[in-house]
């Protein structure tokens, strides 16, 4: 069965894991080979363990990835060209993230109210999917549901993990490669 709404993949690399306080450091998607790619200045200092696994940290007002500096773009900025960009699609979009559900949603729609742009950004997304759940739901015999471990597992191939454009890109891989239906789809979407 055909999907009604475009696709788009996205991923945020963000100063920690508090869904309620951190900020977004890095916001990618990926659609069919067009992508979006911001990098943020936080305003409130990378958690240890973020650093770690995203490689992104701050030196003298700079946001630098694996000590090289990164351009920057404000966060109201960024978030007004992701609108722009997911609205060049058909719409509404679905936007489909690993764990959206308890994480990348919930932040998304935190700073996008904070900027007063979720009533934008409601005109173009139609809601989220979770590709989490949905690999757990049409592959419950793995032990591991972590994005490089599905992108090795059903792609074979290692990746540059934990950058949110290169993450989207191999997450709507997988995505066609497992080629859900309908149901499976609407049964991990949170619809706005």
């Amino acid at each position: 069965m055909a999907l009604p709404d475009t696709i788009v993949f996205f991923d945020l690399e963000t100063t920690g894991l508090g869904t309620k306080s951190c900020h977004i450091v890095q916001l990618g998607a990926n659609c069919e080979n067009y992508d979006f790619n911001r990098y943020i200045l936080p305003r409130i200092l990378i958690e240890p363990g973020a650093k770690k696994v995203h490689g992104l940290t701050v030196s003298d007002g700079q946001l630098l990835l694996h000590r090289k500096p990164v351009s920057t773009v404000p966060l109201y900025s960024s978030l007004k060209s992701f609108i722009d960009y997911l609205g060049s699609f058909p719409g509404p979009v679905l936007l489909a993230a690993h764990n959206s559900r308890r994480f990348d949603e919930i932040v998304l729609k935190r700073v996008l109210k904070m900027c007063s742009l979720f009533e934008q950004f409601k005109q173009v997304v139609s809601g989220f999917v979770d590709t989490l759940l949905l690999s757990r739901k049409l592959h419950p015999q793995l032990d591991c549901y972590k994005l490089p471990y599905l992108v090795d597992y059903f792609l074979d191939r290692q990746y540059n993990a934990h950058n949110a454009v290169e993450d989207a890109k191999q997450l709507e891989e997988l995505f066609n490669y497992w080629k859900p239906n309908y149901d499976d789809i609407e049964e991990v979407t949170s619809r706005i």
